[in-house]
């Protein structure tokens, strides 16, 4: 089950307590509640590897945009050594060479920068995720503390 449905399982068993009469507290079945908690412990951490996960194909990504860039570099290498035989073929190697570097330069940002967006996006949605999680606990304890009325 995923976060939310845990949250949401552990606030259906402080709604469906039973009232204490003349009091605001609320009698609850403690070890259903405890198993819920147990069951919330046991999602987080997957949430967690899924970040770190990201992460990981992020530098990947990253890896693979510079193995890609190198090899585009040594392409452009043995091209211009190959055509140094005539001054003019040499210069227009050199051109072509700083235009292939370039290019892998400004290709290998662009999949770094998306990589870095993707990871921070997913990292944001977890923020949010864990927000509402601290949340809903916070009301959960609130409302077993009787600091908050129903």
């Amino acid at each position: 089950m995923d976060i939310m449905g845990l949250i949401d399982r552990i606030e259906d068993i402080i709604a469906n307590g039973r009232k204490v009469p003349l009091t605001k507290s609320v009698v609850l079945k403690e070890q259903k509640l405890y198993d819920t908690i147990d069951e919330l412990r046991a999602a987080l951490p997957d949430e967690l590897k899924q970040a770190r996960w990201i992460v990981k194909e992020r530098q990947e990504m990253i890896d693979e945009a510079e193995k890609e860039a190198n090899r585009i570099i040594e392409e452009a290498r043995q091209r211009a050594e190959e055509m140094a035989k005539d001054m003019e073929i040499v210069k227009l190697a050199e051109r072509r060479a700083n235009e292939i570097i370039e290019s892998a330069q400004s290709r290998e940002r662009e999949v770094r920068l998306g990589a870095e967006d993707y990871a921070d996006e997913m990292l944001a949605n977890l923020e949010v995720n864990l927000g509402k999680l601290l949340t809903a606990v916070q009301r959960g304890r609130d409302r077993l503390q009787g600091r908050i009325e129903r």
